[in-house]
């Protein structure tokens, strides 16, 4: 805890005059409604219930399985919420915990669609807003390594997977009734749409999709081909639905908007969207199986279906792509020889041959496991062939309730709610469901399916709604109360003979409380929904929390005094909020041998505070809720001190609740601490810390940092920082620079309140100075906040962060210990060491270079017999060629103990890319240690690279041009001691598939300590 000051007040002070901003409200307002049911019992045991009053629509149904599930799904959602951080905001994960094919911050777009059509229930809208933002214009949307592990057809993370993005965009706004907000996204939604052409078969006029990539791996369709994973690519229901449905979309908020050119846009999807469904008729419809199959692309001159019935061949319905005509493919739902099963639907035909194809063999096997990804598509697809087509013999109501009755009871484990991610069809078991990774997953829709199927809310672009509920006509009663819908509480009610709900009998629907419509039968209708004025619409203030810290490297950074091994101070302060014991995101005291504990985050640098959040965790053992807790912040002499003006909410920590700390007037700090205590000494935890800053959404705020993704600097030199103020109105603001503790920043321009005007900037310069003996590689945090006064709200602060790089300078390493031009004939004194279980490549010294050669995979690494003195060290390679062989055609450079011990750098020049191995007694370390992958990057004649070892951290590191540039960090010590590391060799090494590789020089240099 050694960083942080500021530039203008002492950290820890506000200026004199500032008022005490006016808290914004911790949850959305609910407004007027009814109140039938009993909210409090239907949420009992949920961590933080008054989320869930404020955001969802509360069912009473009398199947108890599906209400149960209900309020378990919307915790599952609630659970996979995840704040990013500024730039992002929140996203909806896929996976509790992360995995290492996600986009950044974690998110996933193989259900992005999902995510989007279940999320639109609720009421807060933030949450959707930025999720979206992600994909369209964030991180989502930046750029992915093209690997075959990340799907090399594409170069952007949201098309990883197939996704159906304005579609689901389109039935959010249908829901919220802010066609403004998707309006706005028009030209990254056709962005979005036209970066598929890479995969239209123009002569064909259908999209081409690797089953892998529909998220579904191991098909019927994908072990007809080659490559079970990665293999079978063919045009497929899916992506083509997908594509048609967000046409369709485009064209309707086209349409809608009806600017200059919208209209002639609109009828080019239309036209697109009318002859993919001709295409896809025409191919994809097998006429004698009557059912959309997948169609090889490769080996197939005939363009033949596969035999095989799988469960995409549902999907055109979900975007009302099918005609009423091929409605008998529904009669494959509910035959015993199709899809039908105890826990299912099945996802491919039980008559296939690759029914349950090594399905018991591990995740995961789309052959007829239970999915339910699939499932909530088919039940949405029913949905509509039952709603919207007209009346057939097929299916029926029945079968809807039938089926997401059977969906409701899959979704159990041990006799309690539970989701992960595929289902045995015929056996009340999960197939796939490992420990610490399938818990809770959030890869499919549940709520949709019971409000917009069900329940039968249908939303509607105008100001209407549609009510046409599938419920059984048996049941007596039903009732969706207080759903948010275009800026109003909507309650459905469904009361035979009026003596469940006492307000009347019949189907009745209410708005904001007031009932406005009834009807004896049990029937579809349309009622009118009058809009609400933009003026009266409640808009959330955009908040930010400054203690968020997703990818856990750098700032803010968390410890404590001390912490149980299973748990992690980082993980208070990773974004997510959840009670689960597996997987765990929480900090706790469990086992400690102290009186009392405490939970610390170093900002890096300092900042406003005025509305702190804690969120306890209670496992009711060992670990419980406190019974009281200190907050302190660290003062600019570095103690610790009460945070001055808290006012908490509750007063003292309840189990369950959330506690909000609002400080007035906001302190100014880098550090805050949590001390919570138990009155019987026992372990306390938290599994989320978290400091909200209110921003002012007509400011934007940034430090220039040259175009580069970090500023650049040198240790012990002085740079010139330029931050700028942008407004899109009217504003006073005063530009703040804060900077690392032990740094220094003068403002060279004035920085004084002003008001800045729309199309105008603020521009400031600041003469920063960097203080000595900076590691390379070091990132330290650097914020602007642009301070504005909003009249009743109180000051707001609109931030800024940016990392300053301490950049590597090879002249800083005055020490020369190794330097290797290969001008002799032999590779001297080197040790050579095979490496990750291959044999080692031929090698041989001619022409001024190390050639290595070979035929199949092979490996070595070389240690050079140098001579360290304990300082930081650099090893810097110089390649003359690559061989072009995959997938290995690579060099590394770092240290090295032998095979089993090495900290090392790599390139791999086939895939472009860069990251770190650690290794240590044979063991493997993974991201938390070798700092992720992967570095995109891409080599050329002349250039070099360099790791660097400094306190325990391995940065590398690729010269061009005369300019280095950093391309990972790697806190290899936190795994392997430092010093340890430090008596291993200088080492280098190559590693080929076949041809060969050369090296023009290895240097090994040393900054005395």
């Amino acid at each position: 805890m050694t960083l942080a000051l500021l530039a203008g007040p002492a950290a820890g002070t506000s200026p004199a005059a500032e008022a005490a901003p006016q808290a914004p409200p911790l949850y959305p307002a609910v407004g007027e409604g009814t109140s039938f049911l009993d909210h409090r019992s239907a949420v009992d045991g949920f961590a933080e219930p008054e989320w869930y009053e404020a955001n969802i629509g509360f069912v009473d149904l009398p199947d108890q399985e599906i209400e149960d599930t209900y309020y378990y799904r919307w915790r599952v959602f609630k659970e996979a919420l995840k704040y990013t951080g500024p730039d992002d905001g929140w996203i909806v994960s896929e996976f509790l915990g992360p995995v290492g094919y996600s986009a950044p911050g974690g998110a996933i777009s193989a259900a992005a669609g999902h995510h989007i059509y279940e999320g639109r229930w609720l009421r807060d809208t933030r949450y959707l807003d930025d999720y979206l933002d992600y994909w369209l214009r964030g991180s989502g949307s930046g750029p992915k390594p093209a690997t075959d592990g990340l799907n090399e057809n594409t170069t952007d993370w949201a098309h990883q997977y197939s996704f159906w993005a304005a579609d689901a965009t389109v039935a959010r706004a249908a829901v919220d009734g802010r066609w403004d907000f998707a309006a706005d996204r028009l030209p990254e939604l056709r962005r979005q749409w036209e970066r598929w052409s890479p995969q239209f078969n123009a002569e064909l006029g259908l999209y081409w999709q690797v089953p892998v990539w529909d998220a579904m791996e191991y098909t019927a369709s994908s072990y007809q081909s080659d490559d079970p994973y990665h293999g079978g690519e063919g045009f497929r229901p899916t992506l083509n639905a997908y594509q048609f449905g967000d046409a369709r979309a485009l064209a309707r908020l086209l349409r809608q908007r009806g600017e200059p050119g919208d209209l002639a846009a609109a009828r080019r999807y239309e036209r697109a969207a009318e002859s993919l469904r001709r295409n896809h008729e025409r191919l994809l419809w097998d006429e004698t199986d009557g059912f959309y199959k997948h169609v090889m692309r490769d080996g197939n001159p005939d363009l033949a279906p596969i035999a095989d019935r799988e469960q995409i061949g549902f999907v055109p319905w979900y975007f009302h792509m099918a005609p009423a005509d091929n409605a008998a493919a529904w009669a494959q739902l509910t035959d015993p020889r199709g899809f039908a099963a105890p826990f299912g639907p099945t996802t491919v035909e039980r008559r296939s041959p690759w029914f349950m194809h090594e399905a018991e063999r591990g995740c995961c096997r789309w052959s007829g496991p239970s999915w339910p990804y699939a499932t909530s598509q088919t039940l949405t697809a029913l949905a509509n062939l039952l709603i919207d087509y007209p009346r057939q013999s097929y299916v029926n109501r029945s079968d809807y309730y039938g089926l997401l009755r059977g969906y409701a009871l899959t979704q159990r484990k041990n006799g309690w709610p539970y989701v992960a991610e595929a289902h045995h069809p015929d056996e009340d078991r999960w197939l796939y469901d490992s420990r610490g990774h399938s818990e809770d997953y959030n890869h499919s829709t549940f709520n949709d399916l019971v409000l917009s199927g069900l329940v039968g809310i249908r939303p509607q672009q105008g100001e209407s709604v549609r009510i046409a509920p599938l419920a059984p006509r048996r049941w007596d009663r039903f009732a969706a109360e207080n759903v948010p819908y275009h800026g109003r509480n909507l309650t459905v009610l469904w009361d035979r003979d009026g003596s469940a709900y006492g307000a009347g009998a019949g189907l009745s629907v209410w708005l904001d409380g007031r009932l406005v419509h009834r009807q004896q039968r049990l029937g579809p209708v349309e009622v009118p929904v009058p809009s609400v004025p933009r003026k009266d619409r409640s808009q959330p203030v955009p908040l930010t929390d400054d203690l968020a810290n997703v990818a856990e490297t750098g700032f803010p950074s968390a410890e404590a005094s001390h912490t149980w091994h299973a748990d992690r101070p980082a993980d208070a302060i990773d974004g997510q909020d959840f009670h689960l014991d597996v997987p765990s995101t929480r900090w706790t005291s469990y086992g400690s041998p102290n009186a009392s504990d405490w939970l610390a985050v170093d900002l890096g640098v300092a900042t406003r505070v005025s509305d702190v959040r804690i969120s306890f965790y209670d496992d009711g053992g060992g670990v419980r809720t406190p019974d009281s807790y200190a907050l302190d912040y660290r003062t600019p002499d570095g103690a610790w001190a009460p945070v001055p003006g808290q006012e908490r909410t509750p007063a003292l920590p309840e189990r369950g609740r959330l506690n909000r700390v609002l400080i007035g007037p906001p302190v100014t700090t880098d550090a805050l601490r949590v001390r919570p205590v138990r009155d019987d000494g026992g372990a306390v935890g938290i599994t989320a810390l978290q400091s909200w800053r209110p921003e002012d959404t007509r400011l934007t705020a940034r430090i220039d940092t040259g175009g580069e993704p970090a500023l650049r600097v040198r240790p012990g030199a002085t740079t010139e920082v330029v931050t700028s103020v942008r407004s899109t109105r009217p504003v006073t603001v005063r530009p703040r620079l804060f900077v690392p503790r032990g740094w220094s920043a003068e403002p060279l321009t004035a920085a004084d309140e002003r008001v800045v005007r729309p199309g105008r900037s603020y521009e400031t310069r600041w003469r920063v100075h960097v203080p000595a003996g900076l590691a390379p590689g070091s990132r330290l945090p650097l914020r602007l906040l642009a301070e504005s006064v909003t009249g009743a709200g109180g000051p707001r602060s609109t931030g800024h962060v940016v990392r300053a790089e301490a950049v590597f300078d090879p002249g800083e390493f005055t020490r020369t210990v190794w330097d290797d031009d290969f001008g002799g004939d032999s590779l001297g004194e080197y040790r050579v060491d095979t490496a990750f279980g291959e044999p080692a490549p031929a090698l041989r010294v001619t022409g001024g270079a190390l050639i290595a050669s070979a035929q199949a995979q092979s490996a070595a690494v070389l240690a050079a017999p140098a001579r360290t003195s304990g300082g930081d060290l650099a090893v810097l390679l110089e390649p003359r060629s690559f061989g072009g062989a995959e997938p290995e055609d690579s060099m590394f450079f770092g240290r090295s103990d032998g095979p089993d011990d090495l900290v090392l750098g790599w390139y791999n020049n086939h895939f472009g890319t860069s990251g770190v191995d650690v290794r240590a007694a044979g063991h493997g370390y993974g991201d938390s240690v070798t700092g992720g992958c992967c570095a995109s990057v891409r080599w050329s004649e002349g250039d070099r690279f360099a790791a660097v070892f400094s306190d325990g951290v391995l940065t590398t590191w690729i010269e061009h041009d005369g300019r280095w540039q950093r391309l990972r960090s790697a806190p290899f010590g936190t795994a392997v001691p430092a010093e340890q590391v430090a008596a291993w060799a200088p080492s280098f090494g190559l590693r080929l598939t076949g041809g060969e590789v050369a090296l023009d020089r290895v240097t090994v240099l040393e900054r005395p300590g």
